[in-house]
């Protein structure tokens, strides 16, 4: 359509030119501008303040909440709307007006309230993909109470850490969910873990469809308290624009998950934007994004940006693959959903299942299509490109992270920027003012791979790591003096597209969930048969990174096949089934320095079949030869399951 063009016609459509100009020259001049377009209950002296970098505030003295936005300001134009449509793998469905969502917002807050939250506290939400949970999360907005949700895929120990990192006061659950037509007993795995978390005064337990055990001194259950309740208003607090919204914990190099945490003013406003430049809503459309509210993906969009966007979203409570491989497309056709975004996996995985599922429906409502969560394959996006968008639909491919707090790099449909360049996550959003350094902190030539930077800061950003200022600074601004690390190799081009290539880091992405390779080693060596343990990340085709563990068992315990499947399911027992492994591998030696280092890196190589690089600390070259063997093993059960495929 567009290809005849010059190219400043092509990739630089106004206002995305000019908006990105003026976020640059004038910073100042464009954030004021742009907070304009939410409500705020008193202005704001000062857009930023740099005073105590790198713990950036935006918006000082600002008076703001973001439910306010998200629903009070809707009710006069919006009450009728549709703001949630939800199904589940039964069939069964919801649906909620922004009215009605506000007045079921106002009565959980009530709730809250009366089970002694305050301004300030953490409650910890443990809930699957249904209502309650988007109520929960903006219930604890509105009376100013710090929400960390917790993907309902963790197991028990994920959660102990996180509730005992955030100190939280509240946890809300429910009894179950069902994945793949089996039940998980949520509540369950929240007994379990409440006995090991001294600050939980109470859980707060949403009945689904079954009588429940509940503790009577500790548990107390939601529908009772809303059937005296009645109607309630809760007014929302009036929080600072520098006031915690919440935390969301993310793995990182080390075994503990970081806590990031993001703030009403600069969150609300950066997702709210985002929402509008990247997706273009508009008032009729039906926003499916297919991620778990439990990451970032859907913090940002489906609760918070478009909410604030008074779009209507779609939320489902299962899987893509059953009961059938095209649930999803279904969807599409029941609801006419006009914006769909899923992430590079899904698609991998709906891909095995050929076109035939995709052509039982009529896609014909959709005009935009979305990825997230890791860079997308040319083969999938072919696929996605032609059976999904009828080979004419725009894809935003999107680049961003739970600590920048909405997308960063992609087109802008709604700036009138549409992506044209194949395999390109495309250029920064206004406001981002990003880079490719190298080793030595300077810009890469074009097409030169480096570590992708962000410059300076921006309203989305993470406002530290919950409890550990030092971790903050360490992992995001220790690299390259001054500038933003995010842990992404990238390239950029002689026109500025940005190609992110993928994680830097000891950062496992499988399935589009970042799971830290010292994370998966504390469980490893946490299990009294193993001694030390070196877990990598090697590619997938469908999940784009499993785990490889090389473990060292302890005197008295014998490698064998029993002993590795117990492993790898005490790993899913406490890390959740999200944790897939490649292969899991016995050795009597890891690779180490000789200051007693485990060389990861050494182990990734010789496993992928990559050059070994220097070795030169290498303290013992034998642990090499044994790994050797085991790649030649480890090739030779891929090679085997291709066969069988």
């Amino acid at each position: 359509m567009a290809e005849n063009l010059p190219f400043e016609e092509r990739y630089y459509q106004p206002p995305y030119k000019q908006l990105y100009k003026e976020s640059l020259e004038e910073p100042e001049k464009f954030w004021r501008k742009m907070a304009e377009e939410i409500e705020w209950f008193s202005p704001f002296q000062k857009v930023l303040d740099e005073s105590n970098a790198p713990f950036y505030r935006w918006f000082i003295g600002g008076k703001v909440n973001i439910t306010y936005n998200a629903l009070d300001r809707h009710l006069k134009t919006k009450g009728n709307k549709v703001a949630i449509y939800w199904e589940n793998e039964k069939g069964e469905s919801r649906s909620l007006t922004y009215s009605q969502l506000y007045n079921e917002v106002n009565r959980f807050a009530k709730i809250l309230q009366d089970l002694g939250v305050q301004k300030g506290d953490r409650v910890l939400i443990y809930l699957p993909l249904m209502p309650e949970l988007p109520i929960a999360m903006l219930a604890c907005a509105r009376i100013g109470a710090i929400h960390s949700v917790v993907f309902s895929g963790f197991s028990t120990q994920a959660v102990v850490d996180r509730i005992n990192d955030a100190k939280a006061k509240l946890v809300i659950t429910t009894s179950n969910t069902m994945r793949r037509g089996k039940r998980v007993e949520l509540k369950r795995i929240i007994d379990e873990a409440v006995s090991q978390t001294p600050t939980v005064e109470k859980v707060l337990v949403i009945k689904r469809d079954e009588e429940i055990e509940l503790n009577e001194e500790r548990d107390v259950l939601y529908q009772d308290l809303i059937k005296r309740m009645g109607y309630k208003k809760v007014e929302p607090e009036m929080t600072d624009a520098t006031d915690p919204l919440f935390i969301l914990y993310t793995s990182g190099t080390t075994g503990k998950p970081k806590g990031i945490y993001h703030l009403h003013g600069g969150y609300g406003l950066w997702t709210y934007l985002t929402t509008k430049w990247v997706f273009d809503l508009r008032d009729e459309d039906v926003f499916f994004n297919t991620a778990d509210i439990g990451w970032i993906t859907g913090h940002s969009y489906i609760v918070y940006g478009p909410l604030q966007n008074g779009a209507t979203v779609l939320m489902y409570e299962g899987v893509p693959d059953y009961p059938n491989p095209d649930k999803w497309w279904e969807l599409v056709e029941k609801y006419n959903v006009t914006v769909f975004y899923t992430s590079p996996t899904a698609v991998r995985t709906l891909m095995r299942y050929g076109e035939e599922w995709v052509k039982k429906h009529d896609l014909s409502s959709l005009r935009l299509l979305g990825s997230v969560g890791e860079p997308i394959n040319p083969e999938a996006w072919r696929w996605y490109f032609k059976n999904v968008g009828r080979s004419q639909l725009p894809i935003v491919d999107t680049w961003w992270q739970t600590e920048t707090g909405g997308i960063m790099i992609s087109a802008t449909p709604g700036l009138g920027n549409y992506m044209l360049k194949p395999s390109a996550n495309g250029l920064p959003l206004p406001g981002v003012d990003a880079d490719v350094f190298n080793d030595e902190g300077k810009p890469t030539k074009p097409r030169e791979k480096g570590y992708i930077v962000i410059k300076r800061p921006w309203p989305g950003m993470l406002a530290g790591v919950w409890g550990d200022p030092e971790r903050y600074i360490k992992t995001y601004f220790s690299k390259f003096q001054g500038v933003y690390y995010p842990g992404d190799y990238a390239v950029k081009d002689e026109d500025g597209f940005f190609y992110i290539l993928g994680r830097a880091d000891e950062v496992l992405k499988i399935a589009g969930h970042r799971i830290g390779t010292r994370e998966i080693e504390d469980v490893l060596i946490s299990h009294p048969a193993v001694a030390e343990s070196a877990v990598i990340g090697i590619p997938d085709p469908v999940r784009g990174e499993v785990a490889v563990a090389a473990v060292v068992l302890k005197q008295g315990y014998q490698p064998s096949d029993e002993l590795r499947k117990t492993l790898i399911e005490y790993v899913r027992n406490n890390l959740g089934p999200i944790v897939v492994f490649g292969g899991l591998y016995f050795v009597s030696k890891l690779p180490k320095t000789r200051s007693g280092k485990i060389m990861r890196r050494v182990v990734r190589s010789v496993i992928s079949g990559q050059t070994l690089g220097d070795t030169t600390t290498l303290e013992d070259e034998t642990s090499v030869e044994e790994l050797k063997k085991i790649a030649e093993e480890f090739s030779k059960e891929i090679q085997s399951q291709k066969n069988q495929q």
